[in-house]
Order: structure tokens, then C-alpha cells, then sequence
């Protein structure tokens, strides 16, 4: 029984969903987006409702079911209100620095780090600390967020790094001087 994939979907106002074959576009007041899913998979829109079923109970078509149902609703979710994520700079000398669509990252190594966005995804700069990453397509947006992280993962014993905005990271007590 899959209750993701059994849910019903509202589709948001401002937002047309069009199903051709096995593809499904959305365009909402942000952007359009769009995804292929599988044949053993049905989407039926109807009154501002989607509704996605499946053709049999074998394993790969049960778990594509909520796979499938899970897609569409970030895909209804990001045309109309979008996906942001907020990363924050912890350290001396940390900080981050914005230039069109590319970020510049400075974290303690001996040269600084440039990294541009990908295609339909913007940095906002907040602070010399703080960044948001935004953009309508879900994976888009925290893949790169998840790649800014890794250039300094947040470190358990002083806690400097680059960390989601709201993220705590577990601290541990150093070592212990000798007596």
C-alpha cells in the first residue's frame, strides 16, 4: 500500500497541468516544468485534481508509484511557489560572495572557490555569510546547495564550516590536557 502514491494532488491556482503520452507539463506563474514518467503509471487530471495510479502490483511499478506522485507534487509545489535553500558560512574569513550567477566561496583554503548555477537556479546574497539558493526545480536547487556544503562540511569540534540555514551540528568535546 503506498499512501504517497495513492494521495490526491490539488493543483494550485494559476497552474495548468497537460499530460502527452507518457510526459507531464506543468506551467505555473514561475516557469513550466516537465517529466516523463513511466507507461505502467496513469495520471488522470480532472476539476484541480491529479490523481496517479498504477497497472499492477509488481515491486518496481509499486515503488515507481510514489516515486511518480512524489515528482509531480514538487513539480506543482515549485512552478507556483518555488524551493529555496539557505546556507550560512561559519568561520573567520568564511564568506561568500555573489556576482550574477556565480558564487565565489572563500573557506579557509589558499585560493577561493567559483562556482556557477546551473540553468533556472539563483543565489541571492543575504549577508557576506548567508546565501539563499532558489529556483523552481526541488532537485536543481539542493544538488547545488549540497555542492556549495561540500566545498567545507561543518566540523564537529569548533563548528566551522558551511551549513544549511537551521542545521545543528552535534558538537564534540576535544581532548583532554594531561594532569
Amino acid at each position: 500500500m503506498s499512501r504517497i502514491g495513492n494521495r490526491v494532488l490539488s493543483i494550485p491556482e494559476g497552474v495548468t497541468c497537460t499530460i502527452a503520452d507518457n510526459t507531464i507539463t506543468v506551467k505555473g506563474p514561475k516557469g513550466e516544468l516537465s517529466y516523463t514518467f513511466d507507461s505502467s503509471m496513469t495520471v488522470v487530471v480532472d476539476e484541480g485534481k491529479l490523481n496517479v495510479t498504477r497497472e499492477n502490483e509488481t515491486k518496481r511499478v509499486k515503488s515507481l508509484h510514489g516515486t511518480t506522485n512524489a515528482l509531480i507534487a514538487n513539480m506543482l509545489t515549485g512552478v507556483s511557489k518555488g524551493f529555496q535553500k539557505g546556507l550560512e558560512a561559519v568561520g573567520v574569513g568564511y564568506k561568500f560572495s555573489v556576482a550574477g550567477n556565480k558564487v565565489t566561496v572563500n573557506a579557509g583554503y589558499s585560493h577561493p572557490i567559483e562556482m556557477t548555477a546551473p540553468e533556472g537556479v539563483s543565489i541571492e546574497a543575504v549577508s557576506n555569510t548567508e546565501i539563499t539558493v532558489s529556483g523552481i526545480d526541488k532537485q536543481k536547487v539542493s544538488e547545488f546547495a549540497a555542492n556549495i556544503r561540500k566545498i567545507r562540511k561543518p566540523e564537529p569540534y569548533k563548528g566551522k564550516g558551511i551549513r544549511y540555514k537551521g542545521e545543528y551540528v552535534r558538537r564534540k568535546e576535544g581532548k583532554k590536557a594531561a594532569k
